[in-house]
């Protein structure tokens, strides 16, 4: 794959000579004596203009045409005119600085010229969470044309089914909105903290910062997304060549038959007493300590060579891919939150088995067993089921003790064993 810097046609972070021949080598001029076939990608709603000759070869990678779309889903928000003139130009400046040129295009004219039913056009910006737009509304750029047609000729090349290409569109859509609101909300509450502003005074500077930082922040999302794909990448290897599935035989199935295809170390924390706290908490305070818990969860599960699926509210959901690993993250989430003056203890559940994942997210039973015994662990300790612990008896560094049988909704009478700490340093946190 080749090396690649942030979305096309970027034009005012400057982008370097590397990047232009990236740049050209992905998108190459269209010649008049080719044709492009139209994509299938939904039925035509309207008639659109014919589709225009000249065809643009896809390299086989998935990396290149998926991140020129990071630059498209920078959803625009439409200026006030009501706005005072300075700040309304400053933000305009900054608009064209993000969409890398001024908008020019309305919603027929961007279909027409990807060569695609204004339907299908329709599907790739629900999916990347751009608002309803009128058919007078000049709302796009040449940016989002170049990325339209990325992921429509990833289609049209046979590269991608309609439905992949869509679920590969809204997980851009999806991860990086929440990406932004996340840093938009840190930005503000820095200065609010550190420089003693307003919340509003906080919000208007933010147009002032964000010039100096677009650069960084970009180039870090670019280069952290090929890491994590990398990651991935060498944990598929890992597993194939070293057979870690078949050890989760005997929950459901053998590794032929398993009707879930992941086998995975499942566990949860969950903060004692939240709902409490947070009633005697302000705003503030509150935010505080979900930021707090949510940073030590994350930085647990990455030393521990986990994953973090998901938070919600006082929960952690993670995976791990083995139950060792688990195990250890597991210890080591009730150890530091015992010892934390600030936070609460934890309830904390591992369960080994399969699994399905989807949408970033992961499903089974083995997920709603490890969620029963959380509800079941007392406050700083950390529990799992007779078949996960069978998988770690005879490894020093857990002590496992079966605790009274106990009805688990939805699984009959289980069996929950405490997970303990036994010799060896566990994991070694900074």
């Amino acid at each position: 794959m080749s090396e690649r810097s942030p979305a096309t046609g970027t034009q005012a972070v400057a982008p370097t000579a590397a990047r232009d021949a990236a740049r050209a080598h992905r998108h190459p001029p269209t010649s008049p004596d080719t044709a492009v076939t139209g994509t299938t990608v939904g039925p035509a709603e309207e008639p659109t203009a014919a589709v225009p000759a000249g065809a643009v070869e896809l390299e086989p990678a998935l990396a290149d045409p998926l991140a020129d779309l990071l630059e498209a889903m920078k959803r625009p928000e439409q200026v006030n005119r009501t706005t005072p003139g300075p700040a309304r130009d400053s933000v305009r400046e900054l608009e064209r600085r993000l969409l890398g040129a001024d908008r020019t295009m309305r919603r027929r004219e961007m279909a027409a010229g990807a060569g695609v039913s204004l339907l299908s056009a329709r599907k790739i910006w629900r999916a990347l969470g751009f608002p309803n737009l009128g058919d007078e509304e000049v709302f796009f750029t040449g940016v989002d044309q170049d990325a339209l047609k990325s992921i429509l000729n990833m289609v049209r090349e046979g590269t991608l089914t309609e439905e992949t290409a869509i679920s590969l569109t809204r997980s851009v859509g999806q991860m990086t909105d929440r990406m932004v609101v996340w840093q938009v909300e840190a930005l503000v509450e820095d200065m609010v903290q550190n420089q003693k502003m307003s919340d509003p005074e906080a919000r208007r500077n933010l147009v002032n910062l964000l010039p100096e930082i677009i650069e960084p922040l970009e180039d870090l999302l670019v280069y952290s997304w090929r890491r994590q794909l990398n990651a991935a990448v060498h944990r598929l290897v890992l597993r194939a060549e070293t057979g870690l599935a078949a050890s989760a035989e005997g929950r459901d199935g053998s590794e032929d038959d398993a009707p879930l295809p992941l086998a995975r170390a499942v566990g949860f924390a969950d903060l004692v007493s939240y709902t409490a706290l947070s009633r005697r908490m302000n705003e503030r305070t509150l935010a505080q300590l979900v930021q707090r818990f949510e940073s030590k969860c994350a930085e647990i599960i990455s030393i521990g060579g986990g994953r973090l699926v998901k938070t919600v509210g006082d929960e952690v959901l993670f995976v791990a891919e083995t139950p060792q690993a688990g195990a250890q993250i597991s210890l080591a989430m009730s150890k530091e939150f015992a010892a934390d003056e600030l936070l609460p203890n934890t309830r904390v559940a591992l369960v080994w088995g399969r699994v399905l994942s989807r949408l970033g997210d992961i499903y089974g039973p083995t997920v709603n067993l490890a969620a029963r015994l959380t509800s079941l662990a007392e406050p700083g300790t950390v529990l799992t089921d007779e078949l996960t612990a069978s998988t770690l008896a005879g490894d020093a560094r857990f002590v496992l003790e079966p605790q009274e049988t106990t009805a688990v909704r939805g699984f009959g009478d289980v069996t929950p064993v405490r997970l303990a700490p036994g010799t060896g340093s566990g994991l070694v946190l900074d």
